[in-house]
């Protein structure tokens, strides 16, 4: 018998975002964060480098999240940046974050032109929820970066960070 996690990730998929479901991706980050993004946060989704890890996440075939990264190149280093990961309330705590989560992790572990390194993201501290998340999943805060929110209160955010194993040879 599956568990009841077990059943409802079968009812879970990831799509590419593309032009025609860019209206879905801006409508869900409207529900699900305090601040708007930009028409190049938008832009930058879509270009071939970012599929893998751009990703709108489906429930029984209804948009209801989505996680967006982008490649960073710094001094020959290639680090994956998490910008956004967010499910609908009613469909959190039935593991779609973290599958989404996993494939983007994957997808990182496997990109070889270029290697990353690991992957960042920003947490508002104010929100233990997310943060634990992160932390289920390998995250360690490394700091606090002090006034990195400009229009949303508290302003500061937790750096959160993890390295990306290579694949093992057996997958």
């Amino acid at each position: 018998m599956s568990s009841p996690n077990q059943r409802s990730l079968s009812r879970v998929s990831l799509a590419s975002l593309t032009p025609n479901n860019l209206g879905t991706v801006r409508k869900l980050n409207s529900v699900l964060f305090p601040i708007k993004y930009s028409e190049k946060f938008y832009q930058d989704v879509l270009l071939p480098e970012a599929e893998e890890f751009c990703k709108l996440i489906y429930y029984n075939d209804i948009p209801v999240g989505t996680i967006c990264c982008r490649m960073e190149t710094v001094e020959d280093k290639t680090r994956l940046y998490l910008m956004t990961m967010g499910v609908l309330a009613p469909y959190r705590s039935r593991g779609l974050g973290s599958y989404a989560l996993q494939h983007v992790l994957k997808a990182a572990a496997n990109n070889t032109k270029p290697k990353i390194s690991d992957i960042h993201l920003h947490v508002q501290v104010s929100n233990d929820g997310a943060k634990k998340f992160y932390e289920r999943h390998g995250f360690e805060e490394k700091s606090v970066y002090k006034g990195y929110y400009k229009k949303i209160v508290p302003h500061d955010a937790w750096v959160l960070e993890r390295e990306i194993e290579a694949p093992s040879k057996t997958e």
